[in-house]
């Protein structure tokens, strides 16, 4: 039979097999989308992608295949479930979570302490001035100082290499073969350049070249306090020097005692650093340092323009001489201090800019107001020691001018220094060194000779604010 077959009416059921009952809220609610409750999970994610690959690359981290998405979300694959993840939520690029605290903040009170460090020889002078009349010896004596300047500018570079990437012996060795070369070639120009009856001037210039040595090696390796006690005796013996007539054979003693004391403590330092270590394998070239002892050799020379032009020139007296020289040693804190300042000013500018453009502004405000806070640091050390040391004369427009140009290529050098760009600071500050030896040479006025290091401090302010004004100049 292949019909259906029909119940009979005393089989079918009116009834049904049980009572009704309400369904369960679970059961009446429309189910949940599962793109919105993945989509509500990886929030913070997508959000923060700039590409749906990056979403992809999260689901399958997270162990989603091809076949769980298909069945649980509909789409083909985790590309497909991407690009519809990425269009379903906005962007909104989370600031990161910042380290606490400003990694470049520093305490003054060191920068300062290294200021005075770097000042404090300079009353050395006082104290050998008997011993050094009329330009010849003097000439000596500062030939044998730039030497020693572009040297141990060059040698500091060179062992702070070594400490940056951990190996102290090795920094130490460096500075335990350096620093003596420093001293003989020091003492070698000052001999080449000594004439007849200057061997009171070319002893003066060794002990000077084995005091920059020494100081080198104690700046370096972190013991400043060390270095500043050692000048102690020297420091006072200058200032009674310059207020009551102090015997020549005491004056020779304070001479003495302080370069004595450095040395001890630098040899002490280094015997004590060069222990444990082994010579590894390669390291920083030797090339590498080169430029940072140009730049010190070009800076060396604008100082000495700056500071001393006329009492070379046989037209001022060290005494008049003495606050500008003072002024740009003692600056050199507050240089340092300000140059971690620039760093963390472009922090938050790199911080809270979002745009490029914003973060050029932000950056050359910031340089315009740490060059500026210098300056004025600088001319207020200026017109300190103007008031202050004894027969000082006023500074003129000129000199005037040229202190806040010298300082301008210092502190603009310095930075971009900091910044790796050292072959760029060396280059322009050696021409404007150069041209201006040239224009004094050449008889050029006071004014006139200014063109160069006007022109050069315009240069590199320029190159600071273009350079700096870029943010990945600004990678750690």
């Amino acid at each position: 039979m292949s019909g259906p077959l029909w119940l009979t009416p005393d089989d079918r059921q009116d009834t049904l097999p049980a009572i009704p009952r309400p369904r369960p809220r679970w059961a009446t609610a429309t189910a949940a989308d599962p793109m919105d409750e993945l989509a509500t999970r990886l929030h913070g994610l997508v959000e923060a992608a700039v590409h749906p690959d990056e979403i992809a690359a999260i689901l399958e981290s997270d162990g989603m295949n091809d076949e769980h998405i298909r069945l649980t979300y509909g789409r083909a694959n985790s590309f497909e479930l991407a690009e519809d993840l990425y269009a379903r939520v906005p962007r909104g690029y989370p600031e990161p979570t910042l380290p606490p605290g400003d990694p470049w903040h520093v305490s003054l009170l060191p920068c300062l302490l290294r200021g005075l460090v770097f000042a404090l020889p300079g009353l050395a002078y006082v104290l050998g001035a008997p011993f050094a009349t009329g330009s010849a010896p003097v000439a000596v004596l500062l030939a044998s100082a730039l030497t020693g300047w572009a040297w141990n500018q060059a040698l500091a570079h060179r062992a702070y290499t070594w400490l940056g990437l951990g190996d102290r012996p090795a920094a130490a060795r460096a500075l335990l073969v350096g620093a003596p070369l420093g001293a003989l070639l020091g003492t070698g120009v000052a001999l080449a350049v000594s004439g007849a009856g200057e061997g009171g001037a070319v002893a003066f210039a060794s002990v000077q070249a084995l005091y920059q040595g020494a100081a080198t090696v104690l700046l370096v390796l972190g013991r400043e306090r060390l270095l500043l006690a050692a000048l102690a005796p020297m420091s006072a013996g200058a200032v009674l020097a310059l207020l009551y007539d102090v015997p020549d054979a005491a004056r020779l003693v304070l001479l003495a005692v302080s370069p004595l004391a450095v040395l001890g403590l630098a040899v002490a330092e280094l015997l004590r650093g060069v222990r444990g270590g082994r010579r590894g394998p390669g390291g920083p070239r030797v090339l590498a340092s080169v430029p940072y002892g140009v730049f010190g050799l070009a800076t060396g020379v604008l100082v000495l323009h700056v500071a001393l032009g006329d009492v070379l020139a046989g037209g001022a007296s060290g005494a008049a001489a003495a606050p500008g020289a003072v002024a740009l040693t003692l600056s050199m804190g507050p240089a340092e201090w300000l140059l971690h300042r620039f760093r963390s000013g472009t922090l938050a500018g790199l911080r809270s800019a979002t745009t490029p453009g914003a973060f050029r502004r932000a950056s050359a405000l910031t340089l315009a107001r740490c060059l500026g806070t210098y300056l004025l640091v600088l001319a207020a050390l200026a017109t300190a020691g103007t008031l202050l040391w004894p027969q000082a004369e006023g500074f003129d427009g000129a000199r005037a001018l040229g202190l806040l140009f010298v300082g301008t290529l210092m502190w603009t050098g310095l930075l971009l220094q900091a910044f790796g760009a050292v072959a760029v600071a060396a280059s322009v500050c050696g021409a404007a060194a150069l041209a201006q030896t040239l224009a004094v040479l050449g008889g050029a006025t006071p004014s006139a000779a200014l063109a160069a290091p006007a022109g050069a401090a315009l240069v590199l302010t320029a190159l600071a604010c273009g350079t700096l004004g870029r943010a990945t100049a600004h990678r750690p």
